[in-house]
């Protein structure tokens, strides 16, 4: 999935100051996409990238905000919400370190993998399948140990045979 130095304007942040907060931004932005924010948003991607101080206290700020909404069966503005908590600082004194413990905002990588360990067997699984990542664009593939590569998205349509086959074929 995507990460702040593939933003538009990451250019013109510090590197090593856009290191950090990308370490950060990894453990949430599964949890940001699957509560709606739209990383590709320009003034989401601003926002996400001029906040220094307070940055990880405005993204937990969000989720647990996500939370207490849905609770109140309230509606949800993810993007506006995201830009407001970066832009005026919000604390994260309402999150719960179990906000992350939702199945819906695991890796979806890590998730595949899992999935394909549980249908093939682990051992096999490792024997035809090298990795299950994506690049910092965002690009989430499947790569066998025969070297070809695969999106994630179309390793999912294949189905679980037809992608053994499909790992399995010689060239």
């Amino acid at each position: 999935m995507l990460c702040l130095k593939s933003f538009n304007e990451a250019y013109l942040s510090e590197p090593q100051e856009l290191e950090v907060r990308d370490e950060i931004f990894s453990k949430y932005k599964y949890a940001l996409a699957h509560i709606g924010v739209d990383f590709y948003q320009e003034d989401v991607q601003e926002a996400l990238l001029n906040r220094i101080e307070g940055f990880e206290d405005a993204i937990r700020a969000t989720i647990a905000y996500w939370y207490w909404l849905k609770e109140q069966s309230r509606p949800f503005y993810p993007n506006a919400c995201i830009i407001q908590a970066m832009n005026d600082g919000w604390d994260d004194r309402y999150w719960e370190d179990s906000y992350l413990d939702n199945p819906n905002f695991k890796n979806p990588c890590d998730i595949f993998w899992e999935e394909v360990g549980k249908v093939w067997g682990f051992d096999v699984r490792n024997q035809i399948i090298a990795d299950v990542n994506s690049d910092h664009k965002g690009y989430e593939y499947v790569m066998f140990r025969n070297g070809k590569t695969i999106s994630l998205l179309a390793a999912k349509r294949l189905g679980w045979e037809r992608l053994k086959e499909c790992a399995l074929e010689e060239d």
